[in-house]
């Protein structure tokens, strides 16, 4: 194992005799703007107590220069990951003295050249493990420090850390010096630095006495998109929800939050600066499923501030006391804060998606999983310990009650202030406050695996893999005006294989109505017929979600036609009013087509879905939501077939009109000229021009794209070399080259690859860093009729890493679903 991958026994080791009383960090950032220097100077000095004479830092950088304890140099060993240090028992101050590199794959400190106006911006990402690139650290959550941050850049520039300037002294030479507050203790992966010409807002928030500043930056040439008022009132709303909640003033002084360019997160919860991607800055008309999405990612990581940063777990194992209370907590404060008031509505069809999704993996884990090392971790920020996690979550309130919940926050926060935690310090505090022993709980839903499937049969609730549930049961029938209402509904615990259950009459019985738990429901034949008829009489958004999300987990499992559903969708797609249901079931409907209709019938289906997507676009009442989710729709479907192909080019060309008050912004016309390009109506020449009309960071990404997706081997060629071998690319152009390399129907043109593929997934994984080789082995993994090819290289390669083989297992199993769902619909 690589000394980079650090494992939880020797940290834990490491911990237990060694305590750091403060960080100092300087950095000099006045290299930035030369593209040709690639590293930075930067010096740690670290106050620590040790109760042995020799440990180690970590550090993944260029070189390490110098290391001085207490005041004198030491002879050390470097060996590109630790640095060794001796002569450290009892209180200590080191020193390092080191060049670390800038990043172009996002890990550690990113730099980005604007190519609207030449500019560099700088910010930082650590999570889990990347602090280590940019200063020597302790590089663990459970030895957190105050860190005092001092960063030298140009003159001009916005320079921001966790806490406020205290400090700044200006030069001749066109630089400043910035020396910040120091923070409250925290861990090294929640540290932070932005720097650049970044575009401010600000604003403030107060409840009493108590004033936060408030901030929100982007780009200077995406200033004009920024609509910080809206980003300031969420942030507000959040603000006052979780002050009284959770009875514990946000402790890290302002809050700052900052959009930033080739992130490979949606946000992180730095404390004080928290960064978010900078597709939440909208460069075209949104639709108000996007603005909930940002709303509720915004509530995420202020959640965030008291789950993992203020309280933060020991080793990630315990990685789900952040996330999953952030991910619950991002949903209940956006209906119950915003305007946002559906926001469960996404939870139940997207979140949840996603973490039934991952729970039908065979390298599925427990929420509480065993993570031995920093891969590991790495690879368990996924749809369990996120979405799992928060459904489990929102299950417990129903279990426990909301008072018992909120009050048990409370105490924990008030215990283990600045401190760190294990899963039994939540549970004890849940217990006192429930008055009821949570480990059966415990391990029955975060030490497990599996996802439970409800169904009615003869008077009974059945479940597959038996857990204890707390969930409703709806009726639903048709009222005086033929729309489809809950008549009644029965709440019931269960925990058996089979429980009787009485119901009244209805046309619609809804298993897990409200969507209380976590399980993959399955309807009646009864029920099943009603919502083949009448899906869009049901009223109420909520329980059309569930709907929705029974009928996709049954497509999946080979249960319902693939047909069926997208005879649903055709039908009732059109007036579905909710746009996070609309949009969801879109890019299911798609995905459905390419990986679960038989490939012999596919070209006739994507036709046709191709038509209703058009027909609807053009329908759809002008300038809505509704229109542009279709017309999102209509590219993602013109991409494997070309009906429409001339009549598109004359739309972006200005030929022939588009729906009326459709807005072609850059990235619609940019998904609508990569459709062109990757069924072969689109040549260079077209996406040139395109690019002369958006000549912004992101048009030269859309533009690689379209490049990657025209339908030829010379140009598959070319992508796939520039996608594996150059090291230039930043994390956004190597999404770019790979979404071009795989698009289109014709995968002819990239089978042959399939043999490099699997000869070159171990290089992969030990020279390029994490965020890269994910990239590659999840996005190049070969399409095929059979499975033979990762078959073998999993029997040949036992010995290859953890991570690199659950990836490839992955990948792996959604294969053999692809092909076993094809084979059920093939008979259907």
């Amino acid at each position: 194992m690589s000394t980079a991958n650090l494992s939880r026994n020797e940290v834990a080791q490491r911990s237990s005799v060694v305590s750091v009383t403060s960080y100092h960090v300087e950095l000099d950032l006045r290299s930035a703007t030369d593209a040709a220097v690639a590293t930075f100077r930067t010096v740690s000095t670290i106050e620590m107590t040790s109760a042995v004479d020799s440990t180690w830092l970590d550090f993944i950088g260029a070189s390490v220069e110098t290391v001085a304890v207490n005041g004198r140099r030491i002879p050390f060993e470097y060996d590109g990951a630790r640095i060794r240090l001796i002569g450290v028992s009892g209180s200590s101050i080191v020193c390092v003295v080191a060049l670390a590199e800038y990043s172009r794959s996002g890990e550690g400190l990113h730099r980005f050249v604007d190519d609207a106006d030449g500019q560099t911006y700088l910010y930082t990402q650590y999570e889990p493990a990347d602090a280590r690139r940019v200063f020597a650290c302790f590089e663990q959550p459970d030895m957190k420090a105050p860190f005092t941050f001092e960063v030298t850049a140009p003159h001009s520039w916005e320079v921001l850390s966790n806490q406020a300037p205290v400090q700044t002294d200006s030069s001749d030479t066109g630089s400043k010096t910035v020396k910040f507050a120091p923070t409250l203790p925290i861990s090294t992966y929640i540290t932070a630095i932005a720097a650049g010409p970044y575009h401010r807002a600000s604003s403030q928030w107060s409840r009493g006495d108590f004033t936060v500043d408030l901030a929100v930056l982007c780009r200077a040439s995406l200033a004009e998109y920024l609509d910080a008022d809206d980003v300031f009132e969420v942030t507000r709303q959040g603000l006052d929800f979780y002050a009284e909640a959770f009875d514990y003033p946000y402790p890290f002084g302002k809050y700052d939050q900052i959009f930033v360019p080739e992130y490979n997160l949606g946000a992180m919860e730095n404390p004080g600066l928290v960064t978010f991607t900078e597709a939440y800055v909208f460069r075209g008309k949104a639709t108000d499923a996007q603005y909930q999405s940002r709303a509720n990612t915004i509530l995420h990581e202020m959640a965030h501030m008291w789950f993992g940063d203020l309280v933060t777990m020991v080793w990630w194992d315990d990685l789900w006391l952040k996330e999953s209370f952030a991910d619950f907590m991002g949903s209940l404060v956006s209906a119950e804060a915003t305007r946002f008031t559906d926001a469960w509505v996404a939870f139940a069809i997207k979140r949840k998606a996603w973490a039934y999704l991952q729970d039908q993996l065979p390298t599925t884990h427990p929420i509480v999983a065993d993570i031995v090392d920093l891969e590991a971790a790495k690879l368990n920020f996924d749809g369990i310990t996120y979405a799992k996690g928060a459904s489990v979550l929102k299950q417990l309130v129903a279990f426990v009650g909301r008072d018992a919940f909120f009050e048990a926050a409370r105490r924990y926060f008030r215990a283990h202030a600045f401190g760190n935690t294990r899963l039994v310090d939540f549970l004890d505090a849940l217990s006192a406050t429930s008055g009821r022993d949570m480990r059966d709980w415990a391990r029955a839903w975060l030490q497990t695996t599996g996802v439970s499937t409800l169904m009615l049969e003869s008077g009974e609730l059945v479940q597959t893999d038996p857990r204890p549930h707390r969930l409703a049961v709806g009726v639903y029938d048709y009222n005086e005006t033929g729309d489809l209402v809950r008549t009644a509904r029965v709440d019931v615990d269960i925990a058996a294989a089979r429980t009787a259950i009485e119901l009244p009459a209805g046309q619609l019985i809804l298993v897990n109505d409200d969507d209380l738990t976590y399980a993959k429901v399955r309807l009646d034949a009864a029920s099943l017929e009603t919502v083949d008829s009448s899906l869009d009489r049901i009223v109420d958004p909520l329980a059309r979600g569930v709907v929705w999300s029974s009928l996709w987990n049954s497509v999946r499992d080979g249960e319902l036609s693939v047909f069926r559903y997208l005879a649903m969708v055709e039908r009732f797609g059109p007036t579905e009013s909710d746009l996070a249901v609309l949009s969801s079931v879109l890019a299911d409907a798609q995905y459905a087509i390419v990986h679960y209709v038989p490939e012999r019938l596919r070209p006739t289906v994507a036709a046709g879905w191709l038509a209703t997507t058009w027909k609807t676009m053009f329908e759809s009442e002008p300038e809505s939501g509704r229109q542009l989710a279709w017309a999102r729709g209509c590219a993602a479907a013109a991409a494997i077939d070309y009906t429409y192909a001339e009549a598109l080019r004359a739309i972006l060309l200005g030929e022939s009109p588009g729906p009326v008050g459709l807005a072609l912004d850059p990235d619609l016309r940019w998904a609508l000229w990569i459709a062109l390009a990757a069924t072969g109506f689109a040549d260079p020449s077209d996406l040139d021009h395109e690019l002369e009309r958006d000549g912004t960071s992101a048009g030269r990404i859309a533009h690689a794209r379209g490049v990657a997706s025209l339908p030829t081997a010379a140009t598959k060629a070319t992508a796939w070399t520039a996608a594996t071998t150059d090291r230039t690319l930043s994390n956004d152009y190597v999404d770019a080259i790979i979404g071009g390399f795989r698009a289109g129907a014709d995968g002819t043109l990239i089978e042959g690859y399939a043999t490099d593929y699997f000869a070159s997934l171990r290089a992969w994984w030990s020279e390029r860093s994490i965020e890269i080789a994910r990239r590659l082995v999840n996005g190049l993994f070969p399409s095929s009729g059979d499975l033979g090819a990762v078959d073998q290289w999993l029997a040949t390669n036992e010995d290859a890493p953890a991570s690199l083989r659950r990836l490839v297992l992955e990948k792996r199993d959604n294969l053999a679903r692809d092909l076993r769902v094809q084979d059920a619909n093939a008979t259907l």
